[in-house]
């Protein structure tokens, strides 16, 4: 879908419409786009490796307040770095992540829709994930690692959050080998529309 501006309202729309966006280059244009298959991972988990366990019995949440710990494991924060996640995303050899979307997706996330789950190792930003919510659906829009595991840490801290919350569906729009190694799984794009219309307007207070 090529002509549309990019603004929150306009993401909104879209995604309850069972669209998604994805730029052409670092400068170049984005677009609204639809798949004949829709990947979706299971609200209730990712699958557990044994070594992911080890990473995750070594993994802390923090509060808005608590400082980050130092040692071996992660700290998990949620929409503390918004932005640095967007931007710890992007791919030098495909960056579909554009300026404009990282501008827009700031304006989502101050709007209160668009949220992240953040990673850290001595204070250091290492992983993370973000996206948007639409009802009781939340489209996962990309995650990142620059320290083993730290992506399905985010992942797995996130769908936690998410099943606590009372979301029932977790989008995450293309099915690839490490997604369906976590439990990825693919539906028709006219089962995913049926499913979102059923959560779409629910209303959810992130907490």
């Amino acid at each position: 879908m090529r002509g549309v501006p990019l603004t929150p309202w306009t993401v909104d729309w879209a995604y309850r419409k069972g669209y998604f966006v994805m730029g052409d280059g670092k400068d170049g244009p984005a677009y609204f786009y639809s798949t004949r298959l829709r990947a979706m991972l299971p609200i209730e988990g990712i699958r557990i490796s044994r070594s992911l366990r080890r990473s995750l019995n070594k993994s802390f949440l923090l509060g808005k307040s608590d400082s980050y710990q130092k040692g071996p494991g992660f700290d998990v924060t949620f929409d503390r770095a918004f932005e640095a996640v967007m931007r710890g995303c992007q791919r030098d050899e495909h960056i579909w992540i554009t300026e404009e979307i990282i501008r827009v997706w700031t304006l989502i996330h101050q709007e209160g829709w668009g949220h992240s789950c953040e990673v850290w190792q001595d204070g250091e930003l290492v992983g993370g994930v973000y996206g948007v919510a639409i009802g009781a659906c939340f489209c996962g829009e990309s995650m990142f690692h620059r320290a083993t595991d730290a992506s399905k840490v985010a992942l797995h801290f996130l769908l936690g959050k998410l099943r606590t919350l009372g979301f029932q569906m977790f989008d995450c729009q293309f099915i690839n080998e490490h997604t369906r190694s976590l439990g990825a799984y693919e539906v028709t794009q006219d089962e995913f529309l049926r499913r979102l219309r059923s959560v779409e307007h629910r209303e959810i207070v992130w907490g």
